[in-house]
């Protein structure tokens, strides 16, 4: 039997290979039919089935509102300014000389098309260097980046 100090990796291993597994039964529905080609625009279905993929994938697996929404006074995440930017909440057990105050506002996504691969493909930031953390450096496949972008760039942007 396991101990109960294995009980958190336990929980995010079989999370993670849930989420593994969600996303790769999703894979076929984001494949091109044969009717259509490579660089063309998609129909308002696929834009549609390409902008809830990539909610799924900011709300549920990355969990981007988590440090990219403002919170309210309970502490809770203030849906009215819906990824909008914050001040990050958390901070590093240990000093780091390298960490970010402030997570961007994502609502609208502002970033052209490479910038925002460059994010979640890469980890590599607007200005050429690698995302801070706690941003995490990620690297999605091309299809999950595009259907995050579609799904950032369909909410109302943030107000300045």
């Amino acid at each position: 039997m396991k101990s109960i100090r294995d009980l958190p990796f336990l929980l995010l291993l079989s999370l993670t290979v849930a989420a593994g597994a969600a996303i790769a039964a999703n894979q076929d529905s984001l494949k091109p039919t044969s009717t259509q080609t490579p660089g063309t625009r998609l129909s308002e279905a696929s834009k549609e089935e390409e902008i809830q993929r990539g909610h799924y994938l900011v709300e549920e697996v990355a969990r981007c509102p988590d440090c990219h929404t403002p919170r309210d006074s309970n502490g809770d995440l203030d849906r009215s300014k819906w990824l909008q930017g914050a001040s990050v909440w958390i901070s590093p057990v240990r000093s780091r000389r390298v960490w970010a105050m402030n997570a961007p506002a994502l609502a609208g996504f502002v970033f052209n098309d490479k910038q925002g691969q460059d994010i979640l493909e890469r980890g590599i930031g607007t200005n050429g260097v690698p995302v801070r953390p706690p941003m995490h450096a990620y690297n999605l496949h091309h299809e999950d980046a595009l259907a995050i972008i579609a799904y950032l760039r369909s909410l109302r942007p943030a107000i300045r």
